[in-house]
């Protein structure tokens, strides 16, 4: 059995029931493979045995009242994984999905996502089974306050720096960040995504989304086509589906499609995004009023926005939601590029799929890194009481997310095939985090 075979033997037998994190596992060692038993060093240090096990993980009770006076009980996480080169960063999702097994592939992705921006931040992730929908502001503030009474014992500006996710936004981020100053009495950097009153950073709202347009194009431009003229399709409706199509419009594309957990809608005139913006940023509304509102658009319930003929698929919305049916729809309607916007989005079968297919196809953690880079940059914002502008900080972010692309072709070219940017991305990551772990000893 090789080195790699026994770690993913090991961490399966210590992590049963928890399928996200093994399907991340599996994902990461099968492409490290050729560099992990190139060299006995990695076994030597056990290096994809520690990888592969948490620093931490802490979980906790959060109690808190609802507006009719009964008290209720949540579960809190927060994973910290590895902080080989830097302070722990991953962000909060708030979700009735949300397990250890969720919040674990989550924060192991991290790592090697974060490795790839250049930037000096380790990997975790957090979050809870608290949903927000459908609770008042008193209700979401409460709940926001005594999650971070207990998770304020275990971050700091430069041990571990939470950012946003799915239900975390900035309004949470703001009542978590009241809270921990009240607590520590400390005026510190310790979230991101916070108000731009209060240390928050230009970009950081729309930077997953142009990132992933960014490192898409680069990718195009790199088979020597690009987004202009193409037919775009996106899943979701949130912060990285709303800015990945400003930007995919921004650069000449045709966005088509938009969707939530109801349903989603085909526009085949091209999505109007200042609608959609009122329906789901001001509103917060369900992106069925879009057909409501706009007369040739169809809001459908069955189905899923991968059956609409496009050029380029960004799946948007979260993990394992585009299958192998979908992606044989796809390749069947000669797709030309796919970027992963959210974590995990395509099952191990679809990927597959698509690189039989020579598909381009631009993983996660590589494609949605624009987020945590920009997250990066408010740390150094706030470590240093400056403030960006727009233009630099984007600037910043279409420059990090060029250099991601680079590090990714270049270790695919080296290590896999070329235009593999599965195994590029991953390889890439994991370089930097292993030199790191064995020059610092255990």
């Amino acid at each position: 059995m090789t080195y790699v075979e026994e770690v993913k033997a090991a961490v399966k037998k210590r992590n049963a029931g928890q399928p996200e994190f093994m399907q991340a596992v599996d994902e990461v060692l099968n492409t490290i493979k050729p560099v992990a038993e190139s060299d006995p060093v990695y076994k030597h240090n056990a290096v994809l045995e520690r990888v592969t096990e948490p620093d931490r993980q802490i979980m906790f009770r959060v109690p808190w009242t609802d507006d009719n006076g009964n008290m209720r009980i949540n579960r809190g996480y927060r994973v910290q994984f590895n902080n080989a080169i830097g302070p722990y960063k991953g962000g909060l999702r708030f979700h009735p999905s949300v397990d250890l097994s969720i919040i674990k592939f989550l924060g192991f992705e991290q790592i090697f996502k974060n490795s790839l921006t250049g930037l000096p931040i380790g990997g975790g992730k957090g979050g809870s089974d608290f949903d927000p929908k459908g609770k008042s502001e008193r209700e979401i503030r409460e709940f926001c306050q005594s999650f971070m009474t207990e998770l304020s014992r275990h971050i700091g500006a430069d041990t571990d720096v939470p950012a946003g996710d799915i239900g975390v936004g900035g309004r949470e981020i703001g009542y978590m960040f009241g809270q921990y100053k009240r607590l520590k009495n400390l005026y510190e950097g310790v979230l991101t995504g916070k108000g731009l009153t209060y240390g928050g950073s230009l970009v950081r709202t729309e930077a997953t989304g142009f990132g992933l347009v960014y490192i898409v194009e680069n990718m195009l431009e790199a088979a020597g086509d690009g987004i202009k003229g193409k037919t775009v399709a996106i899943s979701g409706s949130g912060n990285v589906a709303i800015y990945a199509a400003q930007k995919a419009t921004e650069l000449g594309g045709k966005v088509v499609t938009m969707s939530d957990s109801n349903g989603w809608i085909y526009a085949p005139d091209g999505i109007d995004l200042d609608i959609v913006k009122d329906i789901k940023e001001v509103k917060r509304g369900r992106i069925r009023e879009y057909a409501e509102r706009v007369s040739s658009a169809e809001y459908r319930t069955s189905g899923k926005v991968w059956q609409v003929k496009c050029d380029v698929a960004l799946p948007c919305a979260t993990q394992n939601e585009l299958d192998l049916n979908d992606a044989k729809t796809l390749i069947k309607n000669k797709v030309k590029a796919v970027g992963e916007g959210a974590n995990m989005p395509s099952t191990t079968d679809a990927v597959n799929a698509f690189q039989a297919a020579n598909v381009l196809f631009m993983p996660a953690k590589a494609a949605n890194a624009g987020g945590v880079a920009v997250s990066a940059l408010e740390m150094s914002q706030n470590s240093q009481r400056l403030s960006w502008s727009f233009e630099e900080t984007d600037g910043k972010l279409k420059q990090i997310m060029n250099g991601i692309f680079t590090k990714t072709a270049e270790a695919a070219d080296m290590y896999a095939k070329h235009g593999d940017y599965v195994s590029g991305a991953n390889i890439a990551g994991f370089l930097k985090v292993a030199q790191a772990m064995i020059s610092q000893g255990v």
